[in-house]
C-alpha cells in the first residue's frame, strides 16, 4: 500500500514569512524560526521512515525547487503548492497524490514543532482503519489531516485562519458518514504568544 506525508510549508523568505510574527522576532527573526521548524519536521517525517514505508513530498509556497534542493537537500520530492485558499492547495495536493496511485496520504504543517514520530505512526495507523484522520490545534484549526481518499468537500468554503476550521470540518465529515479518529491536541505556533511552544530542534545536526 502506497502511502505518502506532505509537508506544507514556505521559502523562509524575510518580510513573507511568519509575517504575524514579525512584531516580536523581527522579519529576518520570523524567517529563521520558519527555516528551523520546517528542519525539524521534515528530520521527524525522515525518522518516520525508519518504520513505515512513505514518500515524503515538500508541498511549498514562496522559492523555486532549487532553492528548497539548495535548503532541505536533493532527496525529498518537491511540489508547489499553487494557486488559491488553504483548502484549494489541500485538495490540489490530496488529488494529485491519489491520482498518483497512494492509498493512505497525511498532510502536516511546519507550523506545530511537537509533531512528532508516535504521532504520525499513530496516525497512519489508524488511517488504515479509519476514512479521515485529524491533528486538532489548540487554535480551533487542525496540525494534521490524513484521507484514504478524497473528499473535497473537506476543503471547500472553510473560515481558513479561524478558529471555526475544525468544527466545520467535524461538521461535513458527519454529514458525509465518514469515519473519523482524532490525534491527541497539539499547538501551532503562528503568533507571539505561541513562541512557547517552540524548543528548538529534539534533532540537532
Amino acid at each position: 500500500m502506497k502511502t505518502k506525508l506532505i509537508v506544507f510549508t514556505r521559502y523562509p523568505q524575510a518580510g513573507r514569512t511568519k509575517t504575524r510574527l514579525i512584531p516580536a522576532l523581527g522579519a529576518e527573526g520570523a524567517a529563521d524560526l520558519q527555516r528551523q521548524m520546517t528542519k525539524q519536521i521534515v528530520r521527524t517525517a525522515l525518522l518516520l521512515t525508519e518504520d513505515v514505508p512513505l514518500e515524503i513530498e515538500i508541498n511549498f509556497a514562496g522559492g523555486s525547487i532549487g532553492e528548497m534542493e539548495n535548503w532541505l537537500g536533493q532527496d525529498l520530492c518537491y511540489r508547489p503548492q499553487g494557486s488559491g485558499d488553504l483548502g484549494e492547495k489541500m485538495d490540489r495536493a490530496f488529488s494529485e497524490s491519489f491520482h498518483d496511485g497512494y492509498h493512505q496520504v497525511i498532510i502536516i504543517g511546519a507550523d506545530c514543532p511537537n509533531i512528532s514520530v508516535p504521532i504520525l505512526t499513530e496516525a497512519f495507523n489508524k488511517l488504515a482503519e479509519q476514512d479521515l484522520v485529524l491533528g486538532p490545534a489548540t487554535d480551533g484549526g487542525y496540525y494534521l489531516i490524513g484521507l484514504s481518499a478524497l473528499y473535497p468537500r473537506l476543503f471547500t468554503k472553510l473560515p481558513w485562519g479561524t478558529s471555526k476550521v475544525l468544527p466545520k470540518t467535524l461538521a461535513i465529515a458527519e454529514k458525509l458518514a465518514l469515519s473519523l479518529f482524532l490525534l491527541e491536541e497539539l499547538s501551532d505556533v503562528d503568533r507571539p504568544e505561541d513562541l512557547k511552544y517552540f524548543g528548538g530542534d529534539p534533532h540537532p545536526e
